[in-house]
């Protein structure tokens, strides 16, 4: 069964990326976490990142734009960590004006910075 981002997530515990535990990437196997997500999945996600600020869906489409054909189980895990982020603090981070750690220490994770340092990169 090639793995999704539902499906990997159904092992997260009830915290989600909050969770004490680790994080949501803690229950995959390193080569499953590395696989492409399917299209349900990725339409889902799709949705799940949609946000308030106008800023912050205009980084987001662009991520979109440029990963959606090779986003991993593992990135996609990332970038659902983010999106659990007020919409103030997401700019904030996209922006650089607050480090992750600042703004939640839990989701400061290399996973994470690396889906940020995608949402960051210029067209």
């Amino acid at each position: 069964m090639t793995p999704t981002l539902s499906t990997a997530c159904e092992s997260l515990p009830p915290g989600g990326a909050h969770s004490p535990r680790g994080g949501p990437s803690e229950n995959l196997t390193p080569l499953a976490s590395e696989e492409l997500i399917d299209e349900r999945a990725l339409s889902k996600l799709r949705w799940r990142c949609r946000r308030g600020l106008l800023e912050n869906d205009l980084f987001i489409e662009r991520f979109f734009n440029r990963f959606s054909t090779t986003l991993t189980v593992r990135l996609a895990q990332a970038l659902g960590a983010l999106m659990e982020l007020s919409d103030n603090d997401l700019l904030d981070v996209q922006l650089a004006r607050k480090s992750l750690a600042q703004v939640d220490a839990q989701i400061d994770t290399d996973d994470v910075r690396e889906v940020l340092k995608m949402l960051r990169e210029p067209l």
